[in-house]
């Protein structure tokens, strides 16, 4: 049974009498422990399908079956439960709370939770990307790398099945991208299924499999012959 299978997915968006058509029927399956690169050129549709997938939109049509449960049947509130307990998120621009420690922005996920000992969850989370001497730290007293990182722990910190990363070393130098896709690769390693957004062809590398989205299509899906490792020696637990 596979993780996520999606069947024809279209999706449209209608501002007045203006109807844009963006996924124009999308299909492909996605197995447990897989890591995927879904990759494509600004306007292919690849940051709305990875938003379906995570249950943050809903297709306009077509079906979606997480876990072999038919996802577009579920109404707003069953999608966020669902996006709580089972999905982590990593976005380009880190989304950290400013006036929250790093601790604290780790533990949010874990706000509406009856979960106990919240503390030690989000420490373990922080350990898994080396950063456990910034529990005290604030967004502002750390560096852009070790933001992305701060972020990878509070997308862990659910234990999430999925960890969706959208453009994850978008903003970051090259040093620190290969900190973040270390990352990356060891939680695939651990079994951590990843699906990555990104139009970086040497981001997509990291990948095992990669999905070409292509004016609103899939055009490819094809698994990575020349596959990058990123370095552990990038100084990731300095």
């Amino acid at each position: 049974m596979p993780l996520i299978r999606i069947k024809d997915i279209k999706r449209e968006f209608q501002t007045g009498e203006v109807v844009t058509k963006v996924l124009h029927g999308v299909s492909f399956e996605i197995a447990e422990g897989e890591f995927v690169a879904i990759m494509g050129p600004s306007g292919s549709g690849k940051s709305t399908l990875m938003h379906i997938l995570g249950f943050l939109d809903k297709a306009s049509s077509g079906q979606y079956f997480y876990k072999d449960k038919d996802v577009s049947i579920l109404n707003d509130d069953q999608l966020a439960q669902m996006r709580n307990q089972e999905i982590g998120f990593v976005f380009q621009a880190f989304h950290l709370l400013p006036k929250l420690s790093v601790l604290d922005n780790v533990k949010l996920p874990l706000l509406y939770s009856s979960r106990k000992n919240k503390d030690e969850a989000a420490k373990k989370a922080l350990e898994q990307v080396g950063l456990s001497h910034r529990l005290d730290y604030y967004p502002n007293q750390i560096s852009g790398g070790e933001k992305q990182r701060v972020a990878i722990a509070r997308a862990l910190v659910n234990e999430p099945a999925v960890v969706f990363a959208d453009e994850p070393t978008g903003n970051l130098d090259s040093k620190s991208g290969q900190q973040v896709m270390s990352i990356l690769q060891n939680l695939n390693d651990q079994g951590r299924t990843i699906i990555l957004v990104t139009h970086e062809k040497y981001t997509s590398q990291h990948a095992k499999r990669i999905l070409h989205i292509k004016d609103g299509l899939l055009e490819s899906d094809e698994p990575v012959t020349d596959r990058l490792i990123a370095s552990e020696q990038a100084g990731l637990m300095k």
